[in-house]
């Protein structure tokens, strides 16, 4: 499932994107900080979920879910807002919202909002294959984990596991692997201060701290320690 947040707060961003890929982890996120943004990942990909913050600079959340309907009929669009007004739920009433949020996000009501969209994706299903495969991944992706390692534990050929690894799941074992590990990383520089990016490094299952580093600034554009500067200056500012 492809699936659309969009906020101007880069934590709550990061936030969102983490307990969405933790709790469905081969869902493809796609963020933006404004309208525009969106709007232009809206043209490149089919959208089926939208959280959309209200209050967005420039055009709102509640605008920009109004013209996503009219150009994409099929996506589902939940609002998310830090503010109880009566006028908002009435305007996403309007505009066919089929859920609203408030901030900050308590994950119970996320995880909520999130099961009629498991209970969609496991109709479509993975085989009882590969779901062992992805619950071996999600509990022991701090270890020395590999694609040899799993075929061993679930009892079937390296090769044809990686066959029908990438034939359900849509990438391949070692990129959905390095995913994972790499967005458990990020929650882990938010939330844990006192850890050095090596502590990162190892407790996200990276071999070194060279090579997490550099794999992250590919996958993410910008060093861990970046990041964290980036999302702890976000947080107190927004405090």
């Amino acid at each position: 499932m492809n699936v659309l947040i969009v906020d101007d707060e880069p934590l709550e961003l990061e936030q969102m994107e983490y307990m969405l890929q933790s709790e469905c982890p081969n869902w493809k996120i796609y963020k933006a900080a404004d309208a525009n943004q969106a709007h232009e990942i809206n043209q490149n990909f089919s959208i089926q979920l939208a959280f959309l913050d209200i209050n967005l600079p420039g055009k709102s959340g509640l605008e920009f879910g109004e013209e996503l309907r009219k150009i994409n009929q099929e996506v589902d669009i939940i609002m998310v807002t830090a503010c109880q007004n009566f006028n908002y739920a009435q305007q996403s009433i309007r505009i066919g919202v089929v859920d609203y949020l408030t901030k900050p996000i308590i994950e119970s009501e996320l995880l909520s909002v999130l099961a009629k969209y498991k209970d969609k994706q496991q109709e479509k299903g993975y085989s009882s294959l590969i779901d062992s495969s992805l619950k071996l991944i999600h509990e022991k992706f701090n270890e020395k984990i590999s694609l040899l390692t799993v075929a061993n534990q679930v009892h079937v050929n390296p090769t044809y596991l990686s066959r029908k690894f990438h034939e359900e799941v849509g990438v391949s074992f070692s990129e959905y692997l390095i995913q994972y590990r790499i967005q458990t990383a990020k929650q882990f520089l938010i939330t844990n201060i006192n850890w050095t990016i090596s502590d990162i490094a190892e407790k996200s299952g990276f071999s070194s701290q060279h090579y997490f580093s550099t794999l992250f600034r590919k996958i993410v554009g910008i060093s861990p320690t970046e990041f964290r500067e980036r999302e702890n200056k976000s947080l107190s500012s927004s405090q």
